[in-house]
């Protein structure tokens, strides 16, 4: 499972799910990172006294959603060096911070978060134009890879390595989506077109197979392939999709096949998960359309379905030791915490849970469970004016603790942002899946349509 950018670079070349399972699923900061001001070092930790009000927003749902994604797409357009276009792995909730850091995966959501403001006139086109290509110029120009894979993190202005960090096949696979959706939003620019091409055609997919039937979740010059493996159902499927799809280096089909799919029950309801946080249910639907389609297996779209309302209840269920919990106020999945970053979720249990409430927990689920989704955004947003900066929710917080994180995290803002976009307009759907690679690796994956 994707271990999140803001999770602070991992100090050995642990995979994400290998550093889960040798700290029982919670992770907290590590001394290394505290100092590490572009790895939002302290972040997590620090907090507002300020508590919730009574309020009640009064606004239209679009209204509501059209705050959150304008204050996302500052937040994509002003952490992003202007040099290179590279986003910030996470900032300030108020942007006055020095991080430096940048994660590929925020960069990917960043490029797809200027199509969406190009479309809603967040900003002027031809500057947004102009962002795009800079980036995707940036990303071949200095930016090192391996085999066409990317470093999880990087330096935001020179691209170098940060740290340790791992090339890593999940954040190459989500800076990928991005490219491909800004190549086909943007295809009467033969530059963009270009570059972006480039970028996806040059990544070896079956590279990091490693020998094995499934992918490895990275690649370190100092320990070459770790051993943990994406095999089995998370956030996985687009990294799958985007290597049979290639046209340069194919996966093989097979390997769609390759991993296992678990399922789990959770009051009368069962649904393909391994227990992992809701955001895996979250990240591959973002540009990949799995609406009425399923393959040998399951409708995907449909089992988020599943899995989101099984994690509302789950929440719910939990309002006798935590009464922050209810129909309107729920939503965990990894972020910051009081305590440091912690992956948690469920059900089932999973972290020390402590009555925290994610934000786009909710709002990366519009399209599954809009009305309850939108439930809590609208109380979110009026309850709970703390927990609001310029770049919108702030990563986490916690009303019964009064505790209200200081930053905001590029891919927690970014997940809410295009899933607000798909549930309003499909527009990232209709875009992403206008790539001819898109279409023909679900039908080569076996997908077909449900009626």
């Amino acid at each position: 499972m994707l271990l999140r950018e803001s999770a602070r670079l991992l100090p050995s070349p642990w995979s994400r799910r290998e550093w889960l399972q040798k700290t029982g699923r919670l992770l907290l900061l590590s001394p290394v990172f505290a100092l590490m001001p572009g790895c939002g070092g302290g972040g997590g930790s620090s907090s507002s006294s300020s508590s919730g009000g009574s309020g009640t927003y009064t606004g239209t749902d679009d209204q509501l959603l059209d705050g959150l994604q304008s204050a996302a797409y500052d937040y994509f357009w002003n952490q992003a060096n202007s040099a290179t276009g590279f986003v910030k792995d996470r900032a300030h909730v108020g942007g006055n911070d020095t991080y430096t850091v940048s994660s590929i995966a925020a960069t990917g959501f960043g490029l797809t978060a200027l199509c969406i403001g190009a479309s809603r006139g967040y900003g002027a086109m031809a500057a947004i134009q102009a962002r795009v290509l800079l980036t995707l110029q940036s990303l071949l120009a200095i930016a090192p890879s391996e085999q066409g894979y990317f470093y999880h993190f990087i330096d935001w202005s020179t691209g170098a390595r940060a740290d340790t960090s791992e090339v890593s096949s999940i954040d190459t696979a989500i800076l990928m989506c991005g490219v491909l959706t800004a190549r086909q939003y943007f295809s009467s620019n033969a530059s963009i077109v270009a570059a972006a091409t480039q970028l996806y055609e040059q990544v070896n997919w079956p590279w990091m197979l490693n020998g094995g039937t499934t992918l490895s979740m990275g690649w370190t010059p100092e320990s070459g392939f770790l051993s943990a493996r994406w095999d089995h159902y998370c956030e996985l499927m687009m990294l799958y999709l985007l290597g049979i799809g290639s046209p340069t280096y194919p996966l093989d089909a097979a390997t769609w096949q390759a991993w296992a799919r678990p399922t789990y029950t959770y009051q009368g309801t069962t649904y393909i998960s391994a227990g992992d946080p809701l955001f895996t249910h979250q990240y591959s639907h973002a540009w990949f359309d799995f609406r009425n389609k399923q393959d040998a297996y399951a409708n995907y779209f449909q089992n988020s379905v599943y899995a989101t309302t099984a994690h509302r209840l789950f929440c719910i269920s939990l309002n006798a030791e935590y009464s922050d919990y209810a129909s309107n106020l729920w939503g965990i999945t990894s972020s910051d915490s009081v305590n440091g970053y912690v992956a948690w979720g469920g059900p089932p249990a999973l972290g020390a849970i402590d009555g925290s409430i994610v934000p786009c927990a909710a709002a990366g689920s519009l399209p599954f469970l809009p009305t309850d989704c939108l439930a809590v955004l609208r109380n979110l947003r009026g309850a709970y004016p703390s927990a609001w900066g310029i770049y919108g929710f702030a990563d986490a917080f916690n009303p019964l603790k009064s505790w209200y994180d200081v930053d905001v995290l590029g891919i927690d803002l970014g997940i809410g942002m295009l899933m607000a976009e798909n549930y309003r307009t499909g527009l990232v759907w209709q875009t992403f899946m206008a790539n001819a690679e898109a279409t023909a690796a679900m039908q080569r994956a076996g997908f077909s349509a449900t009626t």
